[in-house]
Formats: C-alpha cells, structure tokens, sequence
C-alpha cells in the first residue's frame, strides 16, 4: 500500500465526521459535499509528514473551507431575473396593477374564516 492508499483510507474513516461538521456550518448536504472534496483535495497536496493528530487536522481544514464557502456566498450578490421585476409592477396575466381588491365574501370578507351567520 502506498502513502496515497493510506491517506485515502485515514481520510475514509473520517468522512462522516467531517461531512457532519460541513453540513452544520453550511446547511447544505450539497455544499457539505463539496467541502469534504475541496478538504480531501488539500490533503492529498499537503505534507502531512508532521501532523500527529489527523482528525483534528482535517477538522481544521474542513472549517475553513466552509467559513471560506460562507465568506464567498456573502459577497455574491443575488441578482432578480427581468421577468420578476416585471412581474412585481404587474398582476398575475400581465395586466398592470391596480388597486387591490376589495375585500369580499371571499377568505377575508367573513365567507370562510369570518362569521357565518
């Protein structure tokens, strides 16, 4: 077994904790996901010859790829797609919005939830 063998499987028997920890900074399974790729990755180029406590040292590397996940998905700005800034100036079928409409015998007029009788 080479040193790359060995690594993936040390890595293995950590991958539930270190997808545990992702999931609950990101909260995403998705994105918890990726984190454990981009921590594997880091590990499988580093010099892991000093670390004595591999657990701990993934654990560090995968709080940092999610604080990292975090950071980026604060700056991305979520842009509104044109079709609803239109459809915030217009109804439902396209029709410019008017007035709302009066309340009626209707879920807010008293016929449903309002007084019967």
């Amino acid at each position: 077994m080479d040193e790359m063998d060995w690594l993936a499987e040390r890595f293995e028997s950590h991958r539930t904790h270190l997808r545990r920890v992702a999931y609950q900074m990101l909260g995403s399974l998705t994105e918890a996901d990726d984190a454990v790729q981009e921590a594997w990755l880091r590990l499988s180029r580093a010099d892991t010859g000093g670390v004595k406590n591999l657990g701990r040292w993934l654990t560090t590397v995968i709080a940092r790829v999610c604080l990292d996940m975090l950071r980026s998905r604060k700056t991305r700005r979520e842009e509104p797609w044109p079709a609803c800034s239109a459809s915030a100036a217009h109804g439902a079928w396209g029709q410019p919005r008017s007035s709302p409409a009066p309340a009626g015998p209707g879920l807010l007029g008293g016929g449903w939830l309002g007084s019967s009788g």
